[in-house]
């Protein structure tokens, strides 16, 4: 690192000023200007290069666990601890922005059990769904966002989005997963207890669908955690640094 100084500020310090500043020889200094790299250093530089742009195409979001996952995508190899370190000598630190949500005032009709009991793996497509729906900042107000998630690909299977929180906003969503996967015949869905979810309108459609419903306990946000990872995730990744002019 001493080495390292003294080759970056040479330009503007002696050299041999340097050196004795920092307790090191100007042979020693010299000697290690014409030493080859070592293969360690060689690989930190690729790895340094591989860490940025996996940081800068998240928007400056990811963390250094995602970029981790980034780089080994890449096909090298490396541990987690030294991309924290490459990342701390770029001074590379995700920062998200959060906003205060607004409350949902609205009455809940019915609630289901909760059977889903936090059992987040399926065995295939199209046994259990998880849903939840989240809010937008814009210039124009609040955007309410509803998505459902098959929690065997974990992939968004119906999503959709509406200037109020209505029944409507997450019966939409529901039917788009229906739509784009087929009827299901055992499927089981699992939300929070909002107004949306327990209203007539939502239950009956679950009814006619032959849809298992399953609710969160009141204040138990773990019960739904992997929606609230993707919500988190999307928020973090798409939203934190930016404000939507519009709702369109």
């Amino acid at each position: 690192m001493k080495f390292g100084f003294v080759a970056k500020h040479r330009g503007v310090w002696p050299v041999n000023l340097m050196c004795e500043a920092l307790g090191v020889s100007r042979g020693g200094f010299y000697a290690w200007l014409t030493r080859p790299p070592s293969d360690r250093s060689r690989k930190d530089e690729m790895l340094t290069a591989q860490v940025r742009q996996s940081f800068l195409r998240s928007d400056r979001t990811y963390g250094a666990r995602r970029v981790w996952h980034d780089v080994l995508e890449q096909g090298l190899s490396c541990g987690l601890h030294r991309i924290e370190r490459l990342m701390r000598e770029q001074a590379l630190r995700a920062r998200p922005r959060r906003r205060g949500l607004p409350s949902d005032l609205g009455a809940r009709s019915t609630a289901a059990e909760n059977v889903l009991d936090r059992q987040f793996r399926a065995e295939a497509p199209n046994q259990k769904w998880v849903a939840d729906f989240t809010y937008i900042w814009t210039a124009e107000g609040w955007l309410y966002v509803a998505a459902v998630l098959d929690l065997y690909s974990r992939r968004i299977v119906g999503w959709s989005m509406q200037d109020s929180m209505t029944s409507q906003l997450v019966v939409d969503a529901l039917m788009m997963g229906v739509w784009r996967r087929g009827k299901p015949t055992a499927l089981l869905h699992h939300s929070d207890q909002g107004s949306q979810y327990t209203s007539e309108h939502f239950q009956q459609l679950l009814k006619e669908q032959g849809i298992t419903c399953s609710m969160s306990r009141a204040g138990e946000v773990w019960d739904n955690s992997a929606m609230e990872s993707f919500f988190s995730s999307l928020k973090t990744e798409r939203m934190a640094r930016k404000v939507y002019r519009t709702r369109a």
